[in-house]
């Protein structure tokens, strides 16, 4: 026989592809990650139900009064006061949105497309701050209008960033201001 022919003998078909092996390895990644999923689920929901003690968000009165500033941007979402992981999620305070802030003299209202609008009143504002991050977002040094209120016995940080961040520091002066004369106003009482 000619080298040619030997060749062209010992060659071999490629090798198949085994589909069940394959098939089982993408079925089985496909529920790991929908229990992944499910399981976050349930610690959001097991987080909601601990924080269920939270009473219900006030709503906006009628007659707020005009508006001092309003606000077009993004709520990230709520933490304990001081703890800037420790989310709260009860009364979709937890739900990141589109918002719409109205600062009146009767306190500040957030008005959230697909979320639960919310209300503070003047009287539980305690303090408004720049900052760089709160559970789920972080950015640069002062990125984030974070507003502490007073609700149901418990601080609570809420933040904001607005379309125009140039604005943030307008909202800080001037809720200070407000929270500043609530507390002479609560001392000579």
């Amino acid at each position: 026989m000619t080298p040619v022919l030997l060749l062209a003998a010992e060659k071999e078909s490629a090798e198949v592809t085994d589909w069940a092996a394959r098939l089982g390895w993408v079925v089985g990644l496909a529920l790991f990650v929908a229990l992944v999923y499910w399981l976050m689920r349930e610690g959001w929901k097991w987080r909601g139900t601990l924080q269920g003690d939270l009473p219900e968000l006030p709503t906006a009165p009628d007659a707020a009064g005009p508006a001092k500033l309003t606000m077009s941007g993004r709520y990230h979402g709520s933490t304990t006061a001081g703890q800037w992981l420790d989310r709260i999620v009860a009364h979709g305070l937890g739900t990141r949105s589109r918002a719409e802030l109205t600062l009146t003299d009767a306190g500040l209202e957030v008005v959230r497309p697909g979320a639960t609008d919310f209300f503070v009143p003047a009287a539980s504002l305690r303090e408004a701050r720049l900052d760089k991050g709160i559970a789920g977002k972080v950015l640069t040094e002062g990125g984030l209008l974070i507003v502490t209120w007073a609700h149901g016995g418990k601080l609570i940080d809420s933040g904001f960033r607005s379309d125009r961040a140039a604005e943030h520091n307008e909202w800080v002066d001037l809720l200070n201001s407000m929270t500043e004369t609530n507390t002479r106003e609560g001392a000579e009482r």
